[in-house]
């Protein structure tokens, strides 16, 4: 890539000269010199739990160009051990839940990627920033409404950015089915169908504790649909109604949902109407529909690739790893302010979990609920 943008630069100076352009060579290296450290500026990153979906991001971040993972924070000592040795990570930027404030004090960790479980995720959010530390965490943002509220107040307080792991807002495919929303390709929106489901193993698991987790399907899963939604169709939901069934309610125990159907409203006049589920494989779908044409994705928010297709045919976008295009781009977020094509900040979790919080309100009563 530095080749390429050198010849590229090198080829421009040429143009201009042939268009008798007075040439400055001393700006013009500077230029090419700045362009360069920019380039190699990293996002230096600390991974908050070191469970699977942390392994993924890490692995990943092997072939980021703007963010490199520094440190690690985590309650086992043998993980913290194998990261050491997988990813040359120096003694000194390796922290126990116990000790973690104490990055205030390390100037080569700029940001922290929470992969905790949901239940720890403002204690983790908070104690980061008030360490003086970016802080990206991993979606849901937290298990309600209130604390992600009070998460983006403490990183506002704190002078910190605060990013949710929106991995879908930069891959290829879903934006360019948001720029051909965005450019009227749809014309007017009328329809979101999303499917979210598998088959959850592990019933000792925490996604499967309440405690942890703060719900079932929906927090896992189902928030990629509301998400999805929301930047398919380009508008706020103004009202939300929703249905469980639970068929195994040993494994799916009080304030775990097993399978949720719900509505959304939109003041345009579309509607989505959507499925969360763990009891059910085969379920990863978007449609958006419009007077002038549609867009349907499946797999839709799986880890990749994704396909799919408008009526003007197939998408082909090439599949790059998602966490790898994720972890750039925040870094430009964090180091450039670049502004996203969707947003990722702590606010767009919020709003995500306003929803949340009425679906699981719209289960309960069996009624309508208004988000405005």
């Amino acid at each position: 890539m530095k080749t390429r943008r050198i010849f590229l630069q090198k080829a421009g100076l040429s143009a201009l000269a042939l268009n008798l352009t007075p040439f400055n060579p001393i700006a013009a290296m500077t230029k090419e010199i700045f362009s360069e450290k920019q380039d190699e500026q990293p996002l230096r990153v600390a991974i908050m739990g070191l469970g699977s979906y942390g392994t993924r991001v890490a692995r990943a971040m092997k072939d980021c160009k703007r963010a490199k993972l520094v440190g690690v924070i985590s309650g086992t000592p043998s993980k913290i051990e194998a990261w050491q040795k997988e990813y040359a990570i120096p003694a000194k930027n390796c922290y126990n839940y116990e000790t973690y404030h104490q990055i205030k004090d390390n100037p080569d960790i700029d940001a922290v990627y929470v992969i905790t479980p949901n239940g720890l995720h403002m204690e983790h959010t908070l104690g980061v920033a008030k360490s003086g530390k970016h802080v990206i965490c991993e979606k849901p943002m937290a298990v309600n409404s209130n604390e992600g509220k009070i998460m983006v107040d403490a990183c506002n307080a704190a002078g910190v950015k605060l990013l949710i792991g929106y991995r879908m807002h930069f891959e290829a495919k879903t934006q360019e089915v948001v720029k051909m929303r965005m450019n009227g390709d749809f014309g007017k929106i009328l329809f979101f169908q999303g499917l979210s489901g598998f088959i959850i193993g592990d019933p000792s698991q925490w996604r499967l504790n309440y405690e942890l987790s703060g719900g079932g399907a929906m927090m896992d899963i189902g928030i990629y649909s509301i998400n999805g939604a929301r930047y398919m169709i380009g508008e706020e939901p103004i009202w939300v109604t929703a249905q469980e069934t639970k068929n195994n309610p040993e494994k799916f125990k009080e304030g775990i949902d097993e399978t949720i159907q719900f509505q959304l409203g939109f003041p345009g006049g579309a509607v989505a109407s959507c499925l969360s589920t763990y009891s059910m494989n085969n379920l990863d779908k978007f449609f958006v529909n419009g007077l002038k044409g549609f867009a349907e994705m499946q797999p839709s928010t799986g880890y990749g690739p994704i396909e799919g297709k408008t009526h003007k045919g197939p998408l082909t976008n090439p599949h790059v790893t998602h966490q790898t295009t994720q972890m750039d781009e925040m870094a430009a977020i964090i180091l450039d302010g670049k502004k996203p094509l969707v947003p990722v900040d702590g606010e767009e979790g919020l709003k995500d979990m306003v929803i949340i919080d009425a679906i699981y309100e719209a289960v309960k009563t069996g009624k309508k609920v208004n988000l405005v």
